[in-house]
C-alpha cells in the first residue's frame, strides 16, 4: 500500500466534527511538521478528494483556524492553486485567453496574490505575478478554500459579497465552470 493511500485512509478515518477548532489545526500542524523533517508525510499528498472532504466535514470555525495559521494558509493556498491545472477543463475554455489576479487578505493591511492564466487551452497557477490581470478576485481564504474544495456555492459567494471582482466580471463569475471541482470523499 503506498503512503499516499494510507495517509488518505488516515484522513478519512478522523472525526473532524469531533476535534476542536485548536485541535484541528495542531493536528494539521503536526502533518505538516512531519513533511518538513522528511518523514514521509504530507499534507500535500493527499488526494484531492480527501483534501476537499476534510474542508467539507470541517466547520467554518475549524477553516478559519487554517486561513489564520501562516504555515497552514500557505500550504493550503499553494496546494488548491498546485492542483488547479489537474481539474482544469480546456474543452470549456477552448478560446478563452485570460488572467485572473487572486487576493488574499491576510489580516495585516496587505495581502496573499496569486494568479492564474488560462490560454492556449492550458491553466497555469502560481504566486508569480507577473502578468497584467484582466480579472482581479478579492476573497478570504477560508471562503476560497471551501469554494476550491466544491463545499461553497460559488454563485451564493458573488451574491452575498464575499467574492469582490475587479476588472472585467463575466470570467470572474465563469471561473469555476473551467474546472472539474472536486467532490469530497
Amino acid at each position: 500500500m503506498s503512503s499516499e493511500s494510507v495517509l488518505d485512509d488516515f484522513a478519512r478515518s478522523i472525526d473532524v466534527r469531533a476535534l476542536s477548532t485548536e485541535q484541528f489545526v495542531r493536528l494539521l500542524e503536526t502533518l505538516h511538521m512531519l513533511d518538513t523533517v522528511g518523514a514521509g508525510v504530507s499534507l500535500t499528498s493527499l488526494s484531492t478528494e480527501v483534501l476537499a472532504g476534510i474542508v467539507g466535514r470541517a466547520s467554518k470555525e475549524q477553516i478559519r483556524g487554517i486561513a489564520q495559521h501562516p504555515e497552514l494558509r500557505a500550504v493550503f493556498l499553494d496546494e488548491i492553486f498546485r492542483r488547479m491545472s489537474e481539474h482544469f477543463l480546456p474543452e470549456k475554455a477552448q478560446h478563452l485567453s485570460i488572467v485572473v489576479g487572486w487576493r488574499f487578505p491576510d489580516g495585516a493591511d496587505d495581502f496573499d496574490r496569486f494568479q492564474t492564466v488560462i490560454e492556449d487551452g492550458r491553466c497555469v497557477s502560481s504566486a508569480d505575478c507577473a502578468r497584467s490581470a484582466d480579472t482581479t478576485i478579492t476573497v478570504a481564504v477560508e471562503d476560497f478554500i471551501r469554494m476550491a474544495t466544491g463545499n461553497a456555492a460559488v454563485a451564493t459567494m458573488f451574491v452575498t459579497g464575499k467574492v469582490k471582482v475587479k476588472g472585467e466580471y463575466a470570467p470572474a463569475v465563469r471561473f469555476s465552470s473551467y474546472f472539474d471541482i472536486p467532490k469530497g470523499a
